[in-house]
């Protein structure tokens, strides 16, 4: 009997260890990313709205897309329907892409970052 209670309280710490290490695992890699960056979010933002007048951030994220490293910002103008996404290399601060988006082709982006997200996670598993 006890080595069942030993093999019990092993396999619920290594369940614990398995969790914790998706989280923070995810939290490593955006600190990773974050280590990378010479350009802030601030910096990369201030360069974003600079190219869209009268612009507010609705969401931003630091990402590799295509091998380069990217502060990606959707910016939403009050009388203009749809977000323009600005890429901002954050490395060098310049801007790499510019492109309106429509509210079809943000949901089918947002879907598309889910969907990858789940596989990265199945995959660590």
């Amino acid at each position: 009997m006890k080595a069942f209670h030993q093999a019990l309280a092993s396999s619920v710490v290594l369940a614990s260890a398995f969790m914790m290490t998706d989280v923070s695992a995810a939290e490593e890699s955006q600190a990773a990313l974050q280590a990378q960056a010479k350009i802030s979010q601030a910096q990369a933002q201030a360069t974003a709205l600079a190219k869209v007048p009268h612009g507010e951030v609705k969401s931003s994220e630091l990402e590799k897309e295509h091998g380069r490293l990217i502060w990606s910002f959707d910016i939403a103008q009050p009388t203009v329907k749809g977000v323009t996404e600005i890429q901002v290399d954050a490395r060098t601060g310049k801007i790499v892409a510019m492109e309106k988006e429509n509210a079809a082709k943000e949901a089918k982006e947002l879907a598309a970052e889910k969907n990858e997200g789940a596989a990265e996670k199945s995959a660590s598993k």
